[in-house]
């Protein structure tokens, strides 16, 4: 489970990172990234948001899916290698093809998406 301090849970947050962040896609889920230039000092940590819509499929197939996701972003956050800087802000969103994809899948690809954010944010300072 996804810790309360690395949720994204304020609607502005997303649509300020999915307006100016940075996007990598993958074939299950679409990865935006953004870095709060302003920081707030209070800021334990990134802040995670999931986005995952009607078109993934049944109410279980989308909660089983944010799960896996939440599951996956919280393996990136706790092993040391992330990249997170404690201003990023991202945004997973997934694809219909989350649904039927296995949580190892799901996390291979969030940390590709990862990776590619992160290289667009250096490339656009």
């Amino acid at each position: 489970m996804l810790p309360a301090q690395y949720r994204m849970t304020r609607s502005t947050d997303f649509s300020v990172t999915v307006r100016q962040g940075v996007r990598a896609a993958q074939p299950d889920l679409v990865v935006h990234a953004w870095r709060d230039a302003v920081g707030d000092e209070n800021v334990v940590g990134p802040k995670i948001g999931l986005v995952v819509s009607k078109s993934v499929g049944t109410a279980v197939q989308r909660h089983r899916v944010a799960r896996r996701l939440r599951h996956a972003a919280y393996r990136i956050l706790c092993d040391g290698q992330s990249a997170l800087d404690a201003a990023d802000r991202v945004v997973i969103r997934a694809l219909p093809g989350s649904r039927d994809a296995l949580s190892a899948r799901l996390e291979t690809e969030l940390r590709s998406a990862l990776t590619r954010t992160h290289m667009l944010q250096q490339a656009r300072s």
